[in-house]
C-alpha cells in the first residue's frame, strides 16, 4: 500500500517488541494521518504512545474491550503487529466473548485463534490488513544481506533447515529450526524463538545454522516471522554462525542496523527464496 492509497487512519493491535512502534511510525510516514492503537498491558512497549494519536490500555483476552475500542475510535483497517508473551496466554483472565470464541476451536494455534478473531473483526466491519502493511521496504529480497557469505556446511545446514522448518511449520509446530553439521538442534515449539535458540546453543555449542520461514499457505495477515535486534543477541550468546529467514515472507526490523549489527559479530545473514514463494509468483 503506497501513501497514495494509505488510510486516514489506521488501527495497531500492539504486541511486545519494538515492531508496532515502528509500524506505526513508518505508516505515518507514508501518509496514515490518524494511529489508533489497542495495547496490552504488561506486554505492550509504552513507547507506542509516541507514535499513537489515541491509545486504548486493554489486559489480553479482553477481546470485547478491543473491539470496542477500534469501533468507538471509527476504525476499519487494522494490523497486528508484535507478540504476546507464550506463558502468558495460559494465564489471562478472559472475558467472556474470547471464550466463546475460543470454544469451538478443535486446536488452538495461531492460524486458529488469530484466523478466528480476524473473522469477528470483520463481523464488527473491521478488515485485518496484512502484517507486513507499511513494512514492505523491511522485508529481504533474496541474497546474502551482510558481509559474510555462507560456506559450503553452513548452505547445506540452510537447505536442511528450510526443508524442516516448513515441514514443522505446515504441523503448527513452529518457523525456527537450528541445525550443526546436518543434525537438527532443536525445533521451535510453543516456547518461541529465543529459548529454541538459545536451547541449541546448550546442546551443540558454536557453529549452529537458525532458518526462520513463514508456513505453507502462510496468512500474512498474522504471526509474520520478524527478526530484530533482540534476536541477533540470542543468535551471539548461542554462538550461531548463521541466520536464514524467507525472504519477502519476513521482515528485519530495522533492517540496515539489523545487517551492521549481523557484521559485526560475524553473523553470516542471508534470505533465502523458496519453491512455494516461485510458485505464487
Amino acid at each position: 500500500m503506497t501513501s497514495n492509497s494509505s488510510p486516514d487512519s489506521l488501527g495497531i493491535i500492539a504486541g511486545r517488541g519494538v515492531y508496532p512502534r515502528l509500524l506505526a511510525k513508518s505508516a505515518k510516514e507514508q501518509g496514515v494521518k490518524r494511529i489508533v492503537v489497542v495495547a496490552f498491558k504488561k506486554e505492550t512497549d509504552p513507547r507506542i504512545e509516541e507514535h499513537a494519536d489515541e491509545i486504548q490500555w486493554i489486559y489480553v483476552g479482553q477481546l470485547k474491550a478491543m473491539i470496542e475500542a477500534l469501533k468507538k475510535s471509527h476504525i476499519h483497517k487494522v494490523v497486528m503487529a508484535g507478540q504476546i508473551t507464550p506463558t502468558h496466554l495460559f494465564r489471562v483472565r478472559m472475558d467472556q466473548a474470547m471464550i466463546s470464541l475460543l470454544r469451538p476451536l478443535k486446536t488452538r494455534n495461531a492460524h486458529t485463534i488469530f484466523g478466528a478473531i480476524a473473522g469477528e473483526l470483520k463481523r464488527s466491519g473491521i478488515e485485518l490488513k496484512p502484517a507486513s502493511l507499511f513494512m514492505e521496504s523491511s522485508m529481504p529480497t533474496p541474497g546474502v544481506l551482510g558481509e559474510k557469505r555462507p560456506n559450503k556446511e553452513q548452505q547445506q545446514d540452510i537447505e536442511l533447515g528450510i526443508h524442516v522448518a516448513k515441514t514443522i511449520s505446515g504441523l503448527e509446530i513452529g518457523q525456527t529450526v537450528v541445525i550443526k553439521e546436518g543434525t537438527i538442534l532443536a525445533v521451535e515449539a510453543f516456547e518461541g524463538t529465543d529459548k529454541t535458540i538459545l536451547r541449541a546453543g546448550k546442546l551443540g555449542g558454536a557453529g549452529a545454522v537458525v532458518v526462520k520461514v513463514a508456513k505453507q499457505n502462510h496468512d500474512m495477515r498474522f504471526d509474520i516471522p520478524v527478526i530484530g535486534e533482540r534476536t541477533l543477541k540470542i543468535l551471539k550468546k548461542a554462538k550461531v554462525s548463521a541466520l536464514a529467514v524467507e525472504a519477502r515472507r519476513s521482515i528485519l526490523l530495522d533492517k540496515e542496523k539489523i545487517i551492521a549489527q549481523a557484521n559485526r559479530q560475524g553473523l553470516c545473514l542471508v534470505a533465502v527464496k523458496v519453491e512455494q514463494e516461485a510458485s505464487n509468483e
